[in-house]
């Protein structure tokens, strides 16, 4: 019988490649589907930055967020920039339970 895994999509600063990467296997390993980014911009992949890619990419991550349960927010060191931010707002206004790797004031 298949077992009923909590999904969760991941969000924050594609600089932090690596935390992506710690969080990814970690909640992995706790029995979770885990929905990350497609490529790291802030950390080499430059095609994020051809005409029309972030954008597509930033919509196609609350379409993400949509498909989770709730979201695990890599804030490194506490760190939350402005698309983040709007992922967080935009899961909060569908009722998803947002998780945080540094803990934050809400």
């Amino acid at each position: 019988m298949i077992q009923n895994y909590k999904i969760i999509t991941l969000c924050g600063s594609t600089r932090f490649r690596d935390e992506y990467m710690e969080v990814q296997k970690n909640l992995s390993l706790k029995g979770n589907i885990v929905i990350s980014v497609g490529l790291f911009g802030h950390s080499g992949d430059e095609e994020v930055w051809k005409p029309g890619v972030k954008e597509m990419l930033d919509d196609m991550h609350l379409r993400k967020i949509d498909l989770a349960d709730e979201i695990f927010v890599v804030n490194v060191n506490g760190y939350i920039g402005e698309s983040t931010r709007r992922e967080i707002a935009y899961a909060k206004s569908t009722g998803k339970k947002v998780n945080y790797l540094v803990p934050v004031e809400e």
